[in-house]
């Protein structure tokens, strides 16, 4: 049987997966690549599929190196004509917003207009370019990680610089128009091998922190994705119904051109109805408690994509 090989760094969110591929009787193994690595390039790489699932946030759980170390692992398991499922131009994409909002508009899709920056002027600078509303955020992040809003420039340099400033890990602080949405939400939408799964509504009347991992509920307090209601019947995230995603060609086409086979596409609706989309997340993660309400469940569809692809994997050698 064709081995599943999990590229990660959180076992916590990749446990739910690793539960759903044995339930369905799928060999797999579970490969962490936050911990001391080593890559013979020399040396022919396992047989077996890989689905990398490494995420742009590591270096907030410790894993400072982990995306570095997977690059190099994806490019010696793409050099070997292993199969990979989000490869190394997914992990692009995951570890730099510039690299997305460039393929989103390659795409044709409306992106927020963003200034990159390095250094505390260029952010003061920037907002001055804007004249406007922003919110800033890091360039590498996942989580939310440095997201602020800001509707003065008293109120952002006073930010900047300060001792709370959050200096990015890889330096690069986007400034970004802070798009008006009409109501507090943002909707992110699914994508399992290419194909739209569903679409999740988030209330952010609490913050910017969108990480959907169950994970979240122990140890990410601010996440918005916590499990805990809202004066709302339906809670702070709501799977939609016959929800039909904008641009829905135009993201397929992205994650073609890009390698990507499984993400989270988050959009936000202002005042107009117009959709902007603000982030890719290759490393996509499930909340159990919305699907539960809506009687899906991501992971489970997720491991079964894998077994198909390695059912197809098996064929292809017979033949």
């Amino acid at each position: 049987m064709t081995k599943i090989h999990i590229l990660h760094e959180n076992s916590e969110w990749t446990a739910p997966l690793l539960d759903a591929l044995a339930s369905q009787g799928l060999s797999h193994k579970d490969w962490h690549l936050g911990k001391n690595g080593i890559v013979d390039l020399s040396a022919e790489p396992p047989e077996g599929i890989y689905y990398n699932r490494m995420s742009a946030s590591s270096h907030s759980r410790g894993h400072r190196y982990a995306p570095e170390l997977t690059g190099a692992v994806l490019k010696w398991l793409e050099s070997s004509d292993r199969k990979v499922l989000n490869g190394s131009r997914a992990l692009e994409l995951e570890t730099s917003k510039v690299v997305q909002y460039s393929a989103l508009r390659d795409a044709g899709i409306p992106v927020p207009r963003t200034i990159v920056t390095v250094g505390r002027e260029a952010i003061v600078r920037a907002w001055k370019l804007m004249d406007g509303p922003v919110i800033t955020k890091h360039n590498r992040a996942g989580k939310g990680l440095g997201v602020h809003l800001f509707h003065s420039c008293e109120a952002l340099q006073n930010y900047v610089f300060s001792d709370n400033f959050d200096f990015p890990v890889d330096g690069i602080t986007l400034v970004q128009e802070y798009i008006q949405a009409p109501e507090p939400y943002i909707v992110r939408i699914e994508f399992i091998g290419r194909d739209f799964l569903y679409a999740v509504r988030v209330n952010t009347t609490e913050g910017f922190e969108l990480c959907p991992a169950d994970a979240c509920e122990l140890d990410e307090p601010s996440c918005m994705f916590e499990d805990s209601e809202t004066p709302t019947q339906s809670g702070k995230f709501e799977i939609l119904n016959n929800f039909e995603p904008p641009y829905l060609s135009e993201m397929k086409k992205v994650m073609r051109e890009n390698d990507i086979h499984i993400a989270g596409f988050e959009l936000i609706l202002d005042a107009t109805g117009t959709a902007y989309v603000y982030d890719i997340n290759t490393n996509t993660n499930y909340n159990s408690t919305a699907e539960d309400r809506a009687g899906i469940s991501a992971m489970e569809n997720l491991a079964a994509y894998l077994g198909r692809i390695c059912e197809a994997s098996e064929n292809e050698k017979k033949s």
